[in-house]
């Protein structure tokens, strides 16, 4: 089994800044890519940014230059650095990984439970 622990939520005043840190553990091959993604009340679930194992990243229009995606491969950890925070940005933050259990199987999404980023305005 796969387990990812998100951790570093919380409330932010606008302007502020937060970090998300997201660690996978259990039965792990290889990851590629990691992310994260969020949903506000009432929306879909949309893609924040993803890292490679190698380094690249994506990122929504959105966020482009207000939060960097950075991974520790060594730890299957993941992290979001989010800066100059907007009342638009609260949401409920999910990491996501795409997993290979072993060298022959397949990657399989595995999510972690969400944590909650609200910026007051």
């Amino acid at each position: 089994q796969v387990q990812l622990v998100e951790s570093g939520g919380g409330l932010v005043q606008a302007g502020g800044s937060l970090r998300l840190s997201c660690a996978a553990s259990g039965s792990i091959f290889s990851i590629n890519p990691m992310g994260w993604y969020r949903q506000a009340p009432g929306e879909q679930r949309e893609l924040v940014a993803t890292i490679t194992s190698g380094g690249t990243t994506t990122y929504a229009d959105s966020v482009k230059g207000r939060f960097t995606i950075d991974r520790d491969n060594a730890k299957n950890t993941v992290y979001l650095q989010m800066s100059t925070l907007k009342p638009e940005d609260t949401a409920v933050y999910y990491c996501n990984a795409e997993v290979r259990r072993s060298y022959w199987g397949s990657y399989s999404p595995y999510w972690g439970q969400g944590t909650q980023v609200t910026v007051s305005s």
